[in-house]
Order: C-alpha cells, then sequence, then structure tokens
C-alpha cells in the first residue's frame, strides 16, 4: 500500500511538471519570455506579451494571413478619422500623413481608410522604413487632387510606398487617379501639346515581402500600379478599368522587380494590361483577363541604347478581348542585352489584332527610328497552346533583328483563325522557330 501511495504521488508531480517543461522549451521565444516573467503584474499580462511576441515574430505577417485564428484586427488600429480626414471629398492629404507616420512607428499595426468615405489626396509618399510591418486596409474611395500644380515637386508620382518592408495593402476599396484632366493635355491626344511625364497612382518602391490584393484602381494619370526595385510581391485580385483611348495608362508596370506573382486579375486600359520592363526576374503571371489595350508586354526594352535584362517571366491563363496586341516582345534598335527563359502558356485570345508579336524594331516616336546595329537579344520563348481568334490576317509576327535574331523560339499547339474561321497567317522574319504539335498558321508556311 505504501509502495502504491508513493508510486501516485511521483506520477501526479511529474504530470503537474511536464506543462511547465513544455513552457520552457516548446519554442525558443519563451525562454526570452521567462526570463522577463517577474516584470508582468499577472499571469495574464504574462500570458498576452508571448502571444503579442509570437505574433510578430511569425512569418505571417508577412503576407497579412492569421495565425491560429486571429485576425489583423487584433492588431493596433489607426483610423485616418482620427487624425483629421473628413471622408467628404476635402483634402485629406495632411491627415493620410499623421496617420502613416503613427502606423509606422508602431509594433504591428493596421491603417484603416473607411467604407463610405471619399478622400482627397495630394501626392503623398508613405515612407519606411517601418519599426514593423503594416496593413493598410482601404474600404473606402482614394481620389486624387485635380490640381496639377500640386505636382510640381514630383511630376511622376501621386501614391508612393518607399522602402517599407512586410506591407500589405489591401480593402476591395478604390484608389481614383482622376485622370481625364492629365489624358487631354498628353501629346498622344493632341498633338499640338508637347510631350510630358504624368504621374503614376500607384508606387512601390524599393519594397520586401509585399502582398496588394483585393483593390480597383481606377483613371490613373498616367501608369496604374508600378511596381519598382521591389522583391517578393503578390499581387491579387486587382481590377484596373480606364478608357481606351487614354493615353499611356498601362495597368501594372513590373521594373527591377524579382519574385512577383500577378494573378486573377481584370485589367482594361489604354495601354499595356501589364508590361514587364528591364531589370525583372521570376515573374509569374496567371489567370489574368486584358481588354481593351495593347494586351500583354514584355518591354519596351533597350530604349535609348540602354542595356536591359528580363529573364524566367512566364504568362499563363490568360484571357485577351479586343486588344491591340496578345502576347508582346518589344525592343528598340540600338539596345543591348537580353530577355529570355519566358514562357506564354494556356492562353485564349478574342478578336485581337496581333496575337504573337516579337517586334525588335519597335519605334514608339513621331519620327521614324534609323535603323542600328546592335539590339536586344530574345532567346528561349515559349509559346504553348494558344488559341482563339485575330482581328488581323497575321497572327504571328516575328520581326526580328538581322544581326541578332530571335533565338530558341518554340510554336507548340497554336490555333489562331482570323474572324469567321478564315486562316491567318505567320511572318517570321530572322526568327529561328522550332514547331511541336499542331501549329496555324505556320512559320514553315510564311
Amino acid at each position: 500500500m505504501f509502495l502504491q501511495t508513493r508510486f501516485l504521488t511521483c506520477l501526479i508531480a511529474f504530470l503537474l511538471s511536464f506543462p511547465c517543461y513544455f513552457c520552457s522549451h516548446a519554442s525558443p521565444h519563451y525562454n526570452d519570455y521567462l526570463g522577463k516573467a517577474s516584470g508582468h503584474n499577472s499571469p495574464r499580462t504574462f500570458i498576452n506579451a508571448i502571444k503579442t511576441r509570437e505574433l510578430e515574430n511569425w512569418p505571417w505577417r508577412k503576407f497579412g494571413s492569421k495565425v491560429g485564428g486571429r485576425s489583423l484586427a487584433s492588431l493596433k488600429t489607426i483610423n485616418v478619422n482620427d487624425y483629421g480626414a473628413k471622408g467628404d471629398g476635402s483634402d485629406a492629404t495632411e491627415a493620410f500623413k499623421k496617420a502613416w507616420e503613427a502606423a509606422c512607428s508602431s509594433e504591428g499595426s493596421v491603417l484603416v481608410v473607411p467604407k463610405n468615405k471619399n478622400y482627397l489626396l495630394k501626392p503623398i509618399t508613405f515612407q519606411g522604413p517601418c519599426k514593423s510591418g503594416i496593413t493598410v486596409q482601404i474600404y473606402g474611395t482614394v481620389q486624387a487632387s485635380a490640381d496639377q500644380s500640386a505636382y510640381r515637386s514630383d511630376i511622376a508620382h501621386w501614391l508612393l510606398f518607399e522602402n517599407v518592408q512586410n506591407l500589405v495593402v489591401q480593402g476591395g476599396g478604390v484608389i481614383n487617379g482622376n485622370g481625364k484632366a492629365w489624358w487631354e493635355n498628353s501629346c498622344k491626344v493632341n498633338d499640338e501639346h508637347p510631350c510630358k511625364e504624368a504621374p503614376t497612382a500607384l508606387t512601390f518602391y524599393n519594397c520586401k515581402n509585399l502582398v496588394v490584393k483585393n483593390l480597383k484602381i481606377q483613371n490613373a494619370q498616367q501608369i496604374h500600379v508600378s511596381f519598382e526595385n521591389c522583391v517578393g510581391v503578390q499581387a491579387s485580385g486587382i481590377t484596373i478599368i480606364s478608357p481606351g483611348n487614354s493615353p499611356n495608362t498601362d495597368g501594372i508596370h513590373v521594373a527591377g522587380t524579382q519574385n512577383i506573382q500577378i494573378s486573377n486579375s481584370v485589367i482594361g486600359t489604354g495601354d499595356d494590361c501589364i508590361s514587364i520592363a528591364s531589370g525583372s526576374q521570376k515573374v509569374q503571371v496567371t489567370g489574368v483577363t486584358c481588354g481593351p489595350g495593347h494586351g500583354i508586354s514584355i518591354g519596351s526594352l533597350g530604349s535609348g541604347n540602354t542595356e536591359s535584362h528580363v529573364s524566367d517571366v512566364t504568362v499563363s491563363d490568360a484571357t485577351l478581348s479586343g486588344t491591340t496586341n496578345g502576347v508582346r516582345i518589344k525592343t528598340w534598335q540600338g539596345g543591348s542585352g537580353i530577355a529570355s527563359n519566358i514562357k506564354f502558356q494556356n492562353i485564349v485570345m478574342n478578336n485581337v489584332d496581333n496575337p504573337i508579336i516579337i517586334d525588335q524594331k519597335y519605334c514608339d516616336q513621331a519620327k521614324p527610328c534609323k535603323s542600328q546595329s546592335s539590339a536586344v537579344l530574345v532567346q528561349n520563348v515559349l509559346y504553348q497552346n494558344i488559341k482563339g481568334t485575330s482581328s488581323s490576317n497575321e497572327a504571328i509576327q516575328l520581326n526580328c533583328s538581322d544581326e541578332f535574331p530571335c533565338e530558341g523560339i518554340v510554336l507548340q499547339d497554336i490555333n489562331i483563325q482570323v474572324g469567321g474561321g478564315k486562316a491567318a497567317k505567320a511572318v517570321c522574319n530572322n526568327a529561328r522557330v522550332t514547331q511541336k504539335g499542331g501549329v496555324s498558321p505556320n512559320c514553315m508556311e510564311a
């Protein structure tokens, strides 16, 4: 009996000590917390400190999701209205600046732009680095000031996020560039006006671990959203709308950016739905609907005799309707560098002017471009499972350089017809092409 009692006593003691052992060894963070436990007034305060520290250090903060069912609502909420914004269409620039400063200096925060409100903003920079990750919840409408004199200090930007890490911008709200006045003064609309720059509506510059999702961006002054020199970007659920005749209104522009995914977005503009410029690597575009616009483009590259590099780009599961181009690579004569390892896969074309096009003699200027011997090399490009209709007779145009022919071009399972079921044509100049499966139109018959 004595032995049984002794055994039970030891067993109970062991079981009671087990949770304490687990708390101190299950995660390296807990050792830090235990060393500071004496500074807390109660067990509840101590537990809350553990939760807060865990939330701030787990990698989910980079992408704005949850841990253990706990949402971003548990973080510090900063409402722009609390800093003087009225949301009645009046100027809220200073209020947004103050709200951002508060969010940027906090240990984890959510900056809220309330629903059913309209905030007028002059050019503003949301500057980092910040103390911790930030989520910007845009529920309402943010509208650009129509006063063009407000852009004198920086004509290139309206909303600029710079040097911010672990940033999420989302919420289902609207960003309105109020671009009509800028379009009317464009030299592409009226050649009596001088050609000059206009602001990009939303720019992310030198940001890392960035999520942009569930936003509507419309009527940009020029480009709608631009990712420049960023690393680790997820852009999804973006709706971009501008008239088909609005000049230079690219939907999503990617420049100098690595590891970016663009998915499940609808884009209709007056220029490229997506443009991928020099310095971009590991770009994935999936599930994008494009039109109106100029298609999905790599380039332009090599303008002004510059050196350009783009590599590892995949565009898949896209639908293009009524666009002036489908999937395009465009480079200027006189440039240098290389565009390589590019895939266009599983794409539907509906009444597209130039469904498949490589143009190494691109020229977007009033005067004709003079012939030059150097060019950006286009190499290792796959076009696979592309089907639909072309509004022009030439559904495939490979217009490559005499001195730097396009190399490693693969056409596989292509079926593009002219509207009404007529056969389309392929023009393939200075291109080294391999064809696989059924290919129509066919370069070998050109």
